[in-house]
């Protein structure tokens, strides 16, 4: 995508607002409390945003991070906000009063910085993942722009990502996003008792960031063979222990002259 974003400059200065343009939050409007995702929507930004709290440390392993699902994304102060399916921004943390109006959605100026990735799941062809979308998150200096069409709506394959260079987005050739030392990879597998192909994320080496079920059983799996190996270890230790006890006699009966066949046990 060679085509520099016009939203580029304009986003810049919003995120560097002085106290006195500061818009008047009780103005905005952060959600309206309509639901237009469809189930696989829901559950897959679930999946997405609840592995990396439950199994991931952040980039720098100090928690720093942020992952959002369907939260509105306010880039300016006089354009209407994104509401990508799902974003994460590393180096931030959600502040502690969550119900401020200012705290309700992700303001590029309360944060400092866009996001790091911006995830969309198209579910028709009206959404604009394409085009508008891509111009725009490009121009916010999104770094990354992961588009999953699990239908094929777009025609153009089940999984697109694109990194930020200096002309605008260009297609990746692999999932690894190097800058936040994360993967993407497509899973199928079984999630809340959904059979499906599902956007995983993963680790450079391609090791899946584990929800925290899959975590809870990875660790119930662990206990359970450390159990088995106690056991197995205390009834070897038994049987060494019997074997020792049958020597034992059959010394103490050569000692004594007897035959050493009828130091069996009393």
């Amino acid at each position: 995508m060679a085509d520099t974003p016009k939203v580029s400059e304009e986003a810049l200065v919003n995120a560097y607002l002085t106290q006195e343009q500061l818009p008047n939050y009780d103005d905005i409007t952060t959600e309206d409390d309509t639901p237009v995702d469809n189930i696989y929507s829901e559950k897959q930004q679930r999946l997405l945003t609840e592995a990396l709290y439950a199994s991931w440390g952040g980039p720098n392993g100090d928690g720093r991070f942020l992952a959002l699902a369907n939260v509105g994304l306010f880039y300016s102060v006089r354009e209407p906000p994104l509401v990508p399916d799902v974003l994460l921004s590393v180096g931030v943390q959600a502040p502690p009063e969550l119900w401020e109006k200012r705290h309700r959605s992700y303001f590029v100026w309360e944060y400092g910085k866009p996001p790091d990735v911006a995830i969309e799941i198209v579910s028709n062809r009206k959404g604009g993942e394409d085009d508008e979308k891509l111009k725009i998150y490009a121009g916010i200096g999104v770094s990354y722009y992961v588009i999953l069409d699990p239908d094929e709506h777009l025609r153009n394959g089940v999984l697109r990502a694109f990194e930020l260079r200096p002309t605008g987005y260009v297609r990746m050739t692999d999932l690894r996003l190097a800058k936040i030392s994360l993967g993407l990879t497509l899973w199928r597998g079984r999630y809340e008792g959904a059979e499906d192909l599902w956007l995983r994320w993963c680790d450079l080496d391609g090791n899946l960031i584990l929800t925290g079920a899959e975590r809870a059983e990875a660790e119930r799996q662990r206990a359970e063979a450390e159990r088995q190996r106690a056991e197995q270890a205390e009834r070897q230790r038994d049987e060494l222990a019997a074997q020792l006890e049958i020597e034992r006699r059959r010394i103490e009966a050569l000692l004594r002259g007897q035959n050493p066949s009828s130091a069996g046990p009393d």
